[in-house]
């Protein structure tokens, strides 16, 4: 059975189109990342998946039901990118409300707030209200809310924008750790996070479904991305040019390169790479193999 699927979505806000006959169909696994400038229809799409609006035309069902659905609670859970907790209760208390909310006693509720303030690394501050935690707190006890019940699907808005390293670390970390046992969605700007994070690649534009990619390429791949500390870019374009089996290198920014070869040509490119900056005394950052998930989304 599909986690996810969605049959000809469409859905009108009076003329304005925010989907548009958008036929998708997704199964449980690695984090799945949704991309899309703003007004893109992720929000939309989003709020559809949770049951907060009714589509206007087409259909979505998950796990094979309705959004929305009594069989779907506790299995589905959000997490809105400006959501913010009750300022008036601390942590542990209104995590124990959230948990006898999906139907669970007082104790388990309790002992599941626990449990979800443990996994984001806030046991410590159950007792604090939400503001007089920091803002990387505050994202990660967010988090942790959406996780209470073990849903099968969550999604996630946003969740390292505006955050420190640090913290950024620890939620990708924690989405890492989970993702054998919870499929996470997450609609993010932050194209490096979301290559961290996730597998397969959703693109919106305009309310429609422009692409789907995987950010693992497979090996028959003929790219490399190379970041350079030092060197000469017109000298290293014609050298590396020079190659055999090369089709192109292209700046991309500063000190930074995309090549495109063919595999059946080359079998020591790497190496080639190596010797050329040695003889240069060029110094490099990276090199990736394959493109980066903007490159692949955008040229």
């Amino acid at each position: 059975m599909s986690l996810i699927k969605c049959e000809q979505l469409s859905q009108f806000y009076g003329s304005k189109c925010a989907l548009n006959n958008v036929s998708i169909e997704l199964k449980a696994g690695a984090p799945i990342a949704l991309v899309g400038p703003n007004g893109a229809g992720k929000t939309t799409l989003f709020s559809l998946l949770c049951g907060y609006l009714l589509p206007s035309s087409g259909s979505v069902t998950i796990m094979g039901k309705k959004p929305g659905s009594a069989s779907l609670l506790g299995n589905v859970s959000s997490l809105p990118q400006d959501a913010t907790l009750d300022p008036n209760l601390n942590l542990i208390s209104q995590f124990t409300l959230f948990g006898t909310l999906q139907g669970l006693s007082e104790k388990a509720s309790r002992d599941e707030a626990h449990r979800v303030l443990s996994l984001v690394g806030l046991n410590e501050v159950s007792k604090q209200k939400p503001q007089s935690l920091s803002h990387g707190m505050s994202k990660r006890a967010s988090i942790a809310q959406a996780l209470i019940g073990k849903p099968q699907l969550v999604l996630l808005d946003e969740p390292t924008a505006g955050l420190d390293p640090v913290n950024a670390k620890v939620i990708r970390d924690l989405v890492k750790s989970l993702s054998p046992q919870i499929t996470f969605i997450i609609s993010s700007h932050n194209l490096d996070e979301l290559e961290k994070l996730c597998d397969q690649v959703l693109y919106l534009d305009q309310g429609q479904l422009g692409q789907s990619v995987s950010i693992q390429e497979n090996v028959t791949d003929e790219y490399i991305t190379l970041s350079m500390q030092r060197c000469d870019s017109t000298h290293l374009i014609s050298e590396i040019l020079s190659f055999k089996g090369i089709n192109s290198v292209i700046a991309k920014q500063e000190n930074e390169f995309l090549i495109h070869y063919n595999a059946s040509d080359v079998t020591d490119l790497e190496i080639q790479l190596f010797q050329l900056f040695t003889q240069n005394q060029w110094q490099y950052k990276t090199i990736l193999k394959g493109r980066s998930l903007e490159d692949k989304l955008f040229s």
